[in-house]
């Protein structure tokens, strides 16, 4: 699933791919802007976390899962 999180403050966006599904970003994005969690913690396809005070959040855009491209050739 690609997640971008835009931070206050923060000249660009944070990018990552997530292997949490949309239903679990969001509510992982509502329990940290609802004040349940202080922290936006988010766990990339690698196992990395990622995490973003709750009251930095300027926005959170959840995209579709990434397709895996092959080949070395530009899509038409």
């Amino acid at each position: 699933m690609e997640v971008k999180i835009g931070v206050q403050h923060a000249p660009r966006e944070i990018n990552i791919e997530s292997a949490q599904s949309a239903d679990e970003v969001e509510t992982a994005v509502a329990e940290a802007l609802s004040g349940t969690s202080k922290l936006l913690t988010l766990v990339d396809e690698h196992g990395r976390k990622v995490l973003i005070p709750a009251d930095r959040l300027a926005y959170v855009e959840i995209g579709e899962p990434a397709t895996r491209r092959v080949g070395f050739g530009a899509a038409l």
